[in-house]
């Protein structure tokens, strides 16, 4: 038996302790049992509902022809152009600076002017190198005075020698004299000199013709020949060049063409490449290829007599360099390209097409040369060759529609593969462009 609790007394205590309740039964979860059966019967049913027959449409647009958009091959001429990136160069940038110290009294141009050699640009104080040349002009004419005393006492020596009246020691020293003379009177000449060449440079004058650039200093400082950023900065822009890179192996024949004396025009864009900005003459081939990047550099010369090519401007440059005649000319959308290599989908009379390999030559904005694989007069298909396969029937919805007003392929507007949503040929209905699989040789 179970002692009652007591106090430290001896006194029985009586505890109060809580019920514990009675364990419930766990119940059946019949309400997941429930949900799965529906799911099931939904899913069931689904399964065993009538397929939705494809109409008319549908069918026409799986088995039938293939729409596609051709182009008849054609033999002409085709530019070989070669594309790089320029930078334009004035042929010649001066920085105009004082070649003597002095305060700075005129500016006699004005910002942004096209001045021409020899033109006034600038005067530092002459009071000073005035005073230097009427200083070294005095001594000349002094040293000039004892110079011809000194000859006229030699006369007189010599013609005492004649008559045993002086010693020829006495004439030997008054030609030493004469001498010494002649050597004070020459540097006398040389300060002279240098003090009428530092009185012209007091007024500056522009050393080559151009445009002026931002006024570096103003009048009333103090100008010195040692100063680095200079008075003004002349830019020549008539004529202009563009300096421009290409790969190494591209070189030699243009060096052929340059060498043989042809005239290799070159055409510069804009930074975009929407606008034609000029066009000039290639004039020279860098003597060495930069390690770094495996490419030449080469000027072309310009006359930018319009101004619109500016130094230091961002440019496309595209330089022609040769033109084939009667080359065999495809879009450049026509060309597929896979596992075989380069190749097209030529329609022939039944309207099926047959897989053309072919040996690509040189290429002119969406234009290339075909050197092997095809004949003028060929159809090509250059729109809806991504689901065709060899021998696969191709009609071509364009065909019979008046000129100016676009056709619609069968199934609908935009139905049919390659056309996109905004009805532009070679985007597919999802926005993105597809890629044509290889066929099997």
């Amino acid at each position: 038996m179970n002692e009652p609790f007591r106090d430290p007394k001896g006194e029985p205590v009586q505890l109060d302790l809580p019920e514990v309740p009675a364990r419930k039964k766990r119940r059946f979860p019949w309400s997941l049992l429930i949900c799965a059966a529906l799911v099931a019967l939904v899913g069931a049913g689904w399964l065993i509902r009538p397929q939705q027959q494809a109409g008319p449409g549908m069918r026409r647009a799986f088995n039938g022809p293939v729409p596609v958009a051709t182009a008849t091959v054609e033999k002409g001429s085709l530019p070989v152009t070669l594309t790089a990136l320029g930078t334009v160069t004035p042929l010649t940038t001066v920085t105009v600076r004082s070649q003597i110290s002095g305060r700075l009294t005129k500016i006699s141009f004005q910002e942004g002017q096209d001045v021409k050699a020899g033109d006034p640009l600038a005067e530092v104080d002459p009071r000073p190198y005035e005073a230097a040349l009427k200083q070294a002009q005095g001594q000349l004419a002094r040293d000039q005075a004892q110079l011809r005393n000194a000859q006229l006492d030699l006369t007189r020596y010599q013609t005492l020698v004649a008559k045993s009246a002086a010693s020829q020691q006495s004439v030997d020293t008054q030609e030493a004299l004469v001498a010494q003379y002649q050597g004070t009177v020459q540097m006398d000449q040389a300060q002279v000199r240098t003090a009428e060449l530092n009185l012209e440079y007091c007024h500056i004058v522009a050393p080559v013709s151009g445009r002026l650039g931002i006024r570096q200093v103003d009048v009333g400082n103090y100008v010195q020949a040692g100063d680095s950023t200079g008075i003004v900065v002349i830019t020549q822009l008539k004529p202009i060049t563009v300096v421009f890179s290409l790969p190494e192996d591209v070189v030699p024949q243009v060096a052929r063409r340059l060498e043989a004396k042809a005239d290799l025009p070159v055409t510069v864009y804009d930074r975009n490449r929407r606008a034609k900005i000029a066009t000039g003459q290639l004039i020279t081939i860098d003597n060495q290829v930069d390690t770094t990047t495996g490419t030449v550099k080469l000027k072309a010369q310009f006359p930018n007599d319009d101004g619109s090519l500016f130094p230091n401007q961002f440019v496309n440059v595209d330089l022609l360099v040769n033109t084939m005649d009667g080359a065999v000319i495809v879009p450049s959308a026509a060309v597929q390209r896979g596992a075989p290599g380069p190749y097209v989908y030529v329609v022939g009379a039944d309207q099926t097409v047959s897989v053309h390999k072919v040996k690509l030559g040189p290429s002119a904005g969406d234009k290339i040369a075909v050197l092997e694989g095809l004949n003028p007069g060929d159809k090509v298909v250059v729109d809806g060759a991504d689901k065709l396969r060899e021998g696969a029937q191709v009609t071509e919805p364009d065909a019979g529609q008046t000129p100016g007003q676009p056709g619609r392929r069968p199934g609908g507007p935009n139905a049919a593969a390659g056309q996109g949503p905004s009805g532009a040929p070679g985007a597919p209905g999802n926005g993105q462009p597809r890629r044509s699989q290889a066929p099997t040789p």
